[in-house]
């Protein structure tokens, strides 16, 4: 019996060290895989380059912008020379923002979306924010009203375009080109109607 209860003992001992060396192991792996904050996973974008000597030349005839979609960039140059290397945001997601030539096909400095925006009440309240005029219903006593895309230049018919807009350094629009606050009046500035637009992959 007493030979019985020491191996019972004995076994106890060996299945509580296993559990613990498992226990440890297990903690362990989960330390390693967690993930990190998304603050940290956001890429930070270098900021925007320009050259002033270049920038100075540039006029609507000599004018082109180059958008990397891969890359995140935008390239104003004037001429063949690159004048503004700035960070942008394009479509989330594929396709949004389409590849392709275009030229800018309308200008407006107080653009507003006329599909993406807020619901407002009378007094201008933001009563629904983020919301689509295509997909929600506007709450009782509330109006749409578009967002605001400052210095919009419009390069197709369904609504892609470059504009001042929000950079969280990664793809995040629904198809537009954001650019900073700093640069995209820069540009607006200097192009005109039928100016070209290289959006490339």
């Amino acid at each position: 019996m007493n030979h019985l209860l020491r191996r019972l003992q004995r076994d106890r001992i060996a299945v509580l060290g296993f559990l613990m060396v498992a226990a440890g192991t297990v903690s362990g792996q989960v330390r390693h895989a967690t993930m990190a904050p998304p603050q940290q996973l956001i890429s930070r974008q270098l900021p925007p380059v320009i050259n002033k000597d270049v920038l100075a030349q540039a006029t609507p005839d000599n004018a082109s912008v180059v958008v990397s979609l891969s890359r995140q960039r935008a390239y104003f140059y004037a001429g063949n020379a690159v004048a503004i290397d700035t960070p942008i945001s394009s479509g989330k997601k594929a396709g949004f923002t389409p590849a392709g030539n275009f030229t800018i096909i309308q200008k407006d400095p107080n653009h507003r979306s006329n599909i993406y925006g807020n619901f407002v009440d009378s007094r201008g309240r933001v009563v629904r924010g983020g919301v689509s005029a295509l997909i929600d219903s506007a709450p009782s006593g509330t109006h749409f009203e578009g967002a605001p895309m400052f210095y919009f230049m419009r390069l197709t018919n369904e609504g892609v375009g470059m504009h001042i807009g929000v950079l969280p350094g990664y793809a995040a629009s629904h198809g537009c080109i954001r650019m900073p606050a700093e640069i995209a009046p820069q540009i607006y500035a200097r192009v005109k109607l039928g100016t070209p637009v290289h959006v490339i992959n």
